[in-house]
C-alpha cells in the first residue's frame, strides 16, 4: 500500500513577502513571535521582510537561533513566546531558523519530555498539532518551510529528528528577492542539499510515482540553475529555479532519504554545514547504492542530470567543484578518528532504511573514507 500525502500552501513569486498579512489573517494570527538568527537581520533582509507587513515592526523578535539549531534555542524561544502572550510563528531564516521555531512549537502543545517525541522513539505516531508556523525562507536548500521534519542538536550533542506531518508549517511564503543577498558558500551548500533530497528521494524504493516524477523535474532543474544562483547574484530567473527546484524536491522527500544524509547526521554534531556535507558525501554515497537501481531508474536519473549512466557519481564531483564546495571531509574540519563512529551512527539511522540500498556500519565508515580527501 502507498500512503501518498501532501499538505502545504505555499505562495512563491517574487515580492510575496507583501502576503504575510493576509495568510496571517487566514490563521488568526494577531500577535506571531518572529524567529530568525543574526545573519539574516544584520543583513537587513529582516527588515525587507517586516516593512512588507502592516504591524510587523510591532511583533516580538527571537534573534538567538544558533546555526545549528537546538532544543535548548527551541525552550528560550519558547519561554519568550508565552511570554510575549504570542499566537503563532513567523519564521524568517533558513532551515536552522524555520526548525527552531518547530521545536518551539512542538514542546508548546506537548507535555512530555521532547526525546520521547523523535523518530527513532516512534514519535511519529505521537505528534499532534502544533501551534501554527508561516515559514519565509530566505536561502532555497532545507525544504523544510514545506517538510514534515525537523533537526535540533539534544542537550547530548545527538542530532535529533522529528517526523509528522503536523510539523509542516501553515504557510510557506517563497520569495526569490530574500535569497539575493545570501552568501555564496550557502547558496552552494543548500542548494546542493536540495539536489541530495530530490536525488535520494528518486532513488529510494518507496512506491510514489507522483514523488518521482516531481523528483526527476527537480533534478534537472536543480542541475541547471544552481551554478547561474551561486555565481550570479543578479541572476533572478535562477533565483525562483533554485527555489522551484527546492520546494520540488521537498516535496519528493515523502519517499525518504538515502545513504548521504544518514551519514551527514554524526557530522552534523560537529557544527558543521548540514547541506555542505550533505554534497561532499554524494559521489561516494552514489557509488555505493548505485549497483542496487535498477537499470531504468538509473538511465531516468542520468537524464536529467544530462550525463550517462555510468558517469553520476563523477557529474555530481564535478557540480561539487563548480559551485566551490570543499574538496572532502578533511577540508571541512571533519577529524580523522571520528569516521568509524560515524559509521555506526549512519547504519542507525532512519535514512539507512529509507535508502536505495541500505549499509552496514563498515559500509558507512567506508564511504567516509573515500570522502575524506
Amino acid at each position: 500500500m502507498a500512503l501518498i500525502q501532501y499538505f502545504a500552501r505555499i505562495q512563491i513569486e517574487s515580492g510575496s513577502r507583501k502576503l504575510i498579512d493576509a495568510e496571517a489573517g487566514r490563521l488568526g494570527l494577531k500577535r506571531p513571535m518572529v524567529v530568525t538568527d543574526h545573519g539574516v537581520a544584520g543583513a537587513g533582509v529582516l527588515d525587507l521582510v517586516l516593512s512588507a507587513t502592516a504591524q510587523g515592526a510591532d511583533w516580538p523578535q527571537f534573534r538567538d537561533v544558533p546555526p545549528n539549531p537546538t532544543v535548548a534555542a527551541s525552550e528560550a524561544l519558547l519561554a519568550l513566546y508565552r511570554e510575549q502572550n504570542c499566537d503563532g510563528f513567523l519564521a524568517v531564516g533558513g532551515g536552522s531558523v524555520i526548525d527552531c521555531a518547530k521545536g518551539a512549537a512542538l514542546m508548546l502543545t506537548h507535555d512530555v519530555p521532547i526525546t520521547e517525541l523523535l523518530a527513532r522513539r516512534g514519535g511519529l505516531d505521537r505528534i499532534g498539532p502544533i501551534a501554527p508556523i508561516i515559514a519565509v525562507p530566505t536561502i532555497s536548500g532545507t525544504g523544510t518551510e514545506i517538510g514534515r521534519g525537523a533537526g535540533l542538536t539534544l542537550a547530548d550533542g545527538e542530532k535529533g529528528v522529528f517526523l509528522s506531518h503536523h510539523l509542516i508549517p501553515r504557510v510557506a511564503i517563497c520569495d526569490p528577492d530574500l535569497t539575493k543577498s545570501a552568501p555564496a558558500r550557502l547558496k552552494a551548500g543548500s542548494g546542493i542539499d536540495a539536489l541530495g533530497h530530490a536525488i535520494e528521494a528518486y532513488l529510494s524504493p518507496a512506491f510514489n510515482p507522483p514523488a518521482d516524477a516531481i523528483a526527476l523535474d527537480a533534478i534537472a532543474r536543480l542541475v541547471d540553475c544552481l551554478p547561474r544562483a551561486v555565481l550570479d547574484a543578479e541572476d533572478g530567473e535562477a533565483r525562483f529555479e533554485l527555489m522551484m527546484g527546492t520546494l520540488e524536491a521537498a516535496m519528493s522527500m515523502w519517499k525518504g532519504l538515502g545513504a548521504a544524509h544518514a551519514l551527514s547526521m554524526p557530522f552534523d554534531d560537529l557544527g558543521l554545514h548540514h547541506g555542505t556535507l550533505v554534497g561532499v558525501l554524494m559521489p561516494e554515497a552514489l557509488r555505493f547504492v548505485l549497483p542496487a537501481v535498477s537499470d531504468e531508474r538509473r538511465t531516468r536519473l542520468a537524464a536529467a542530470l544530462r550525463c550517462d549512466g555510468d558517469a553520476i557519481p563523477a557529474t555530481l564531483a564535478d557540480l561539487n567543484r563548480r559551485i566551490g564546495l570543499p574538496a572532502g571531509l578533511a577540508a571541512m574540519g571533519v577529524p580523522e578518528d571520528s569516521l568509524e563512529r560515524a559509521g555506526v551512527v549512519a547504519a542507525a539511522t532512519p535514512f539507512n532504511h529509507s535508502a536505495a540500498r541500505a549499509g552496514s556500519a563498515e559500509d558507512y565508515t567506508a564511504m567516509a573514507r573515500a570522502a575524506f580527501n
